[in-house]
């Protein structure tokens, strides 16, 4: 009888210590996290960090009308094994809003904004995860530095003219002739039920959906100017579709190791967008998702899981 209440008292203190230690790893995964800024050309990025910076590092590029926000479950589940690092564009997120007087905004220049920021923070190998406007962001850090880039991850970031769908309508429209009715036309996508759509529109399940995603979005495009400076960029945007055609090459030349976990039934990149880029890259891990324009917050689990078998090929 000694013996089993020894043995069992050893068996229970080591549940405890494993209690104890698990709680200690979920504490330390958690605050893992930090929420930095730093400044950039006088300009203040936010930007959100995590995991070992000697761990090989995934850059997070968000899309519109988002903010680094959307990469929330990215950052809390891959930081054990990855060092992750997703900046806020200037206008975007938890960053400076320069006055339009001050601050271009243009894609080209964001881009430069990003690469100093990069640079600034010593960031010089990486992988890019590019969705929606993190796909013109990425692509031009990958063609100016193309040895940067260790791979590519792809949550609907187009490169394809056949890439573009149905809902780039009314902004095709602004590039032919830019007048008070073509921006005005384009003015809903600001409003809170617009945005709402862009998160919700091709979802299986609409609860699976954050509502804080585009109630923080609302929040900012109800910031004096930012409608007019979000107009300025739509209308540039014509100006990556014209940078396809080195986009490409770009992939033909160097042939990035690229995953590609698309949400199918984007209105704005639908599914045709993936497929183009296998005419260029020759192999692809190519995953297509059952849900909408932000794939993450349906699927989230289930492409950080393939992330992390992608990352982990690569790293071998």
């Amino acid at each position: 009888m000694k013996n089993f209440i020894i043995t069992l008292s050893i068996v229970l203190f080591s549940f405890s210590l494993l209690g104890q230690t698990a709680a200690e790893n979920n504490k330390t995964n958690t605050n893992n996290l930090k929420y930095k800024t730093t400044t950039v050309d006088g300009v203040t990025i936010a930007y959100r960090e995590a995991g070992n910076a000697n761990n090989p590092t995934i850059v997070l590029l968000h899309g519109f009308p988002a903010s680094s926000y959307q990469y929330r479950k990215v950052l809390n589940q891959l930081a054990d094994e990855y060092h992750l690092i997703a900046p806020d564009y200037p206008g975007f997120g938890n960053s400076d809003f320069p006055d339009p007087e001050n601050y271009t905004y243009t894609f080209d220049n964001i881009a430069t904004t990003i690469n100093s920021f990069l640079e600034q923070q010593h960031i010089d190998s990486y992988a890019i995860m590019i969705q929606d406007y993190g796909a013109p962001i990425g692509f031009r850090l990958a063609t100016a530095h193309p040895e940067r880039i260790t791979a590519i991850i792809n949550q609907n970031g187009n490169a394809y003219e056949e890439g573009l769908g149905e809902a780039w309508a009314g902004i095709k429209k602004l590039w032919k002739n830019r007048t008070p009715q073509t921006e005005e036309a384009l003015l809903p996508a600001f409003s809170l039920d617009g945005l709402k759509w862009q998160y919700t529109h091709g979802v299986r399940d609409t609860e699976t959906v954050d509502p804080d995603t585009y109630n923080l979005d609302f929040y900012r495009l109800s910031r004096p100017k930012a409608h007019a400076v979000n107009l300025d960029l739509f209308y540039d945007y014509q100006n990556n579709v014209k940078l396809y055609p080195k986009w490409q090459q770009y992939l033909r030349d160097n042939q990035p190791p690229l995953l590609i976990v698309w949400g199918k039934n984007d209105a704005f990149f639908p599914e045709s967008g993936a497929e183009a880029f296998k005419k260029d890259v020759k192999n692809i891990d190519y995953n297509i998702y059952d849900t909408g324009h932000f794939a993450l917050e349906e699927d989230g689990d289930a492409i950080i899981k393939k992330i992390r078998g992608f990352m982990r090929k690569l790293n071998k």
